[in-house]
């Protein structure tokens, strides 16, 4: 029996037709006797615009294949046509709850290309920024996988304190969401004087929050019934399928960027990498609950050695001048000019820089030819790779769980898709 079910009808069709929508990549079992379903692309569950073809026998799933390729942007392409920091803009929209990671990878790419590095304070604050952009995002992961799993309170409590991180973002860069913050040779600006105190009240509220949130959840029989034994993936099927992050710690695979090849100074910060052997979906939960109250000690201890001093190089062909020169210098204006229409030359050659952002490893390319603009950009998304591996660990569950394995991989579209 063969059947799409779409956002408000169902309708039959082929196996021919439905071949040709999404290719031949999708095995096939026994079309005569399964059923064959079109789960999105608007199922509220996807996290994003995502197609899931599946085939099943009665609620048992057989076979999955994703259908992606809904949301593109173009964005690699794009960013090739401007700039390097002209390009930084294009990054926030890949994974649009953590923008701040997007900004990092790339500006340590071009930093790495031009053979440059921050200065000490603007790499502690990097730090803090990053690690509180993790916990924003494994906040929203929380808030909407509990949600995908009937619990409400959870998400408005998650949402809650993620106001508080977009509030601080918005205190640095002017913006909530789309910061763009991390420049090439530093940041846009220094942080203000209410920086400091608004980060030491994070970290004296937010891990009794943590408390709650696990209160609701780790000991509820719903929820544990859901998440426990469900979405199974080994170690090793974990590392042949490139996974990342906590979906690759949950399956007991020890490997976290930071500590693995640290970058920004994450060499100096004592924290622990969580891991759980389990490889269902509750391990992954536990892991970036864990994740979080890692990311809080490393906070502490970046805003109490924050040192003092510019957060810019002296490079005066990479980094514009401070606003409050322009109004002082001829030269200044003259090169705040050039900066913004010409931009920088960065040698010819090609770099590769990853860090750990909150769904794992996010690499990124970039190719110089001796322009100010790129001649090659291209990312290694996490949630791409990640999302490769829903086949192989929704096969045998029941339909109504694919909607707790689609949470617990936290996957993004929009860098899926870019």
């Amino acid at each position: 029996m063969t059947l799409s079910a779409g956002s408000d009808t169902i309708q039959e069709i082929s196996v021919e037709e439905l071949r040709a929508k999404v290719g031949t990549g999708m095995q096939i079992d026994n079309p005569e006797e399964n059923m064959l379903l079109s789960m999105g692309p608007q199922h509220p569950s996807t996290h994003g615009v995502l197609r899931l073809l599946l085939e099943l026998d009665g609620e048992s799933i057989v076979n999955c294949a994703p259908d992606i390729g809904f949301l593109h942007t173009g964005v690699e392409k794009t960013m090739e046509t401007k700039t390097y920091t002209k390009s930084l803009v294009m990054t926030d929209r890949l994974d649009y709850l953590s923008p701040m990671s997007n900004n990092l990878g790339y500006v340590l790419a071009v930093e790495k290309l031009l053979g440059v590095e921050a200065t000490p304070r603007a790499q502690v604050i990097r730090v803090i920024l990053s690690e509180m952009a993790r916990i924003s995002s494994h906040l929203v992961w929380l808030g909407t996988h509990a949600l995908d799993l009937a619990a409400m309170s959870v998400f408005l409590y998650a949402f809650r304190e993620r106001e508080y991180i977009l509030d601080v973002f918005e205190m640095c860069a002017g913006q909530r969401m789309m910061v763009s913050y991390f420049r090439p040779g530093g940041l846009w600006r220094d942080v203000p004087e209410e920086f400091e105190p608004a980060i030491r009240q994070f970290l004296d509220f937010f891990p009794a929050k943590i408390a709650d949130y696990e209160a609701l959840l780790k000991n509820n029989p719903i929820f544990l019934e859901r998440t426990k034994e469900i979405g199974y993936v080994s170690a090793e099927d974990a590392v042949a399928w490139g996974m990342t992050g906590a979906s690759l710690r949950g399956s007991g695979v020890n490997w976290d960027i930071r500590k693995s090849q640290p970058y920004i100074g994450y060499e100096n910060y004592e924290f622990d990498v969580p891991v759980k052997t389990e490889g269902d979906v509750y391990a992954r939960y536990a892991c970036r609950m864990l994740e979080m109250r890692e990311s809080l000690r490393i906070i502490r201890q970046a805003i109490d050695k924050l040192p003092e001093g510019p957060v810019n190089i002296s490079d005066r062909k990479i980094v514009p001048p401070a606003r409050s020169e322009l109004g002082r210098s001829m030269e200044a204006v003259i090169h705040h000019f050039k900066i913004w229409t010409e931009g920088f030359s960065a040698p010819e050659g090609s770099v590769y820089n990853s860090i750990e952002s909150p769904r794992g490893e996010l690499g990124v390319y970039v190719r110089g030819d001796g322009s100010p603009k790129p001649a090659r950009v291209h990312f290694r998304t996490p949630s791409f790779v990640n999302l490769a591996s829903l086949p192989n660990m929704s096969k045998g569950v029941f339909v109504a769980d694919l909607v707790a394995i689609i949470g617990s991989i936290d996957i993004v579209l929009g860098e899926i898709d870019r």
